[in-house]
């Protein structure tokens, strides 16, 4: 199988021989978007900054496309790399207007050169504003314009730090949307890094699960958010029940009764419920519980819940049916539970 990019068992020591990255084996495909998610001070940018060139890795290497850009005998700099970046802060040059920051990678290509601009240009719906300076600009505008700079010279890989984090909450939905159509337009493989789960969620092919520099579950986001390798991730990915329970196989008993499950376990587990997977109605179907609280989204209700016995559960559910504090209503699972073992762990057993 072709891929544009790969890395083997990339690893990279700093001051005091304290890794940053341990041992990180990625396969990306030619025009997908694979994000690298995880906490502050995990190893994510890092990783980016090795595959970019920026920085020289311990052990281990890396090829895009067809060429080795690092390994134990060979170091490729970051301008050879055919390696776009778009920067946190976008890194925009504040004395040269949005053409000439655009052209900046290829003014080498005068003829070619300034047709791509015009491209670039209509690419990011950005013509209109060809001869403004970047201070002018929005933040939705100037990301725009360090996208359209950074796909200019054709890069084999895209590569993006948190480009969405000096955004206001509102533009930074539209302006992923905007991101991600432009990405699947040109086809190009792109690596984004984040530690913003819903940004990941939305905007990814494959999302890449990193803690502590290593890498811990690279998988769809439907994977990553409905079948967790292990509770870390879990917890870490989105919100999530955890009730106490015995695994006989398939099946499960629990403060819900008989409870199915994705995988087959045996003995104590904790099962994964998504706040999502809870249906609550007023019909005596289920299992008996009350609303100690709700909090209401417009789209979307929250509802917290305790079980006669105590146990207390968060639903996610529509706002085509009403509650309010203190009603009695009835839960039931709309899927099956993934259970973890006394280890965090979520595979068969």
């Amino acid at each position: 199988m072709e891929f544009s990019l790969q890395t083997e068992h990339l690893t990279k020591l700093f001051d005091g021989d304290l890794p940053a990255v341990r041992d990180v084996t990625l396969r990306v495909q030619p025009g997908e978007i694979l994000t690298i998610l995880g906490p502050s001070g995990g190893g994510k940018t890092t990783t980016l900054r090795l595959i970019a060139g920026f920085e020289r890795p311990t052990g281990g290497s890396i090829k895009i496309g067809d060429s080795v850009v690092a390994d134990a005998n060979h170091f490729v700099p970051p301008e050879k790399r055919k390696v776009g970046m778009v920067f946190q802060d976008y890194a925009l040059f504040p004395h040269i207007n949005v053409e000439e920051n655009i052209a900046f990678g290829i003014r080498d290509q005068k003829r070619e050169g300034e047709k791509q601009v015009k491209r670039m240009l209509d690419l990011v719906g950005m013509e209109a504003d060809a001869n403004r300076m970047p201070h002018e600009l929005s933040g939705g505008q100037q990301q725009r314009v360090a996208l359209a700079r950074a796909l200019a010279p054709n890069p084999d890989i895209l590569l993006l730090d948190e480009p969405f984090s000096n955004l206001d909450t509102g533009l930074r939905a539209q302006v992923r949307n905007d991101v991600r159509d432009i990405l699947l337009e040109t086809e190009t493989t792109a690596i984004f890094v984040t530690h913003d789960q819903q940004e990941a969620l939305s905007l990814s092919d494959e999302i890449a699960v990193i803690f502590d520099g290593r890498l811990v579950q690279v998988a769809t986001p439907h994977l990553i958010y409905n079948r967790p390798v292990n509770s870390q991730v879990a917890h870490f990915i989105g919100e999530a029940n955890f009730l106490p329970g015995e695994a006989f196989g398939l099946t499960a008993s629990s403060s819900l009764g008989a409870v199915k499950l994705f995988h087959p376990k045996s003995g104590p587990v904790q099962l994964m419920i998504r706040p999502e997977a809870i249906f609550v109605g007023h019909q005596e179907i289920g299992n008996r519980a009350s609303i100690v609280w709700r909090e209401f989204y417009g789209h979307y209700q929250r509802l917290g819940l305790e079980l006669d016995d105590g146990s207390e559960l968060i639903a996610r559910t529509g706002v085509d049916r009403f509650f309010q504090r203190g009603d009695n209503v009835w839960i039931s699972l709309q899927m099956p539970a993934l259970a973890f073992d006394q280890s965090g762990d979520s595979t068969a057993s």
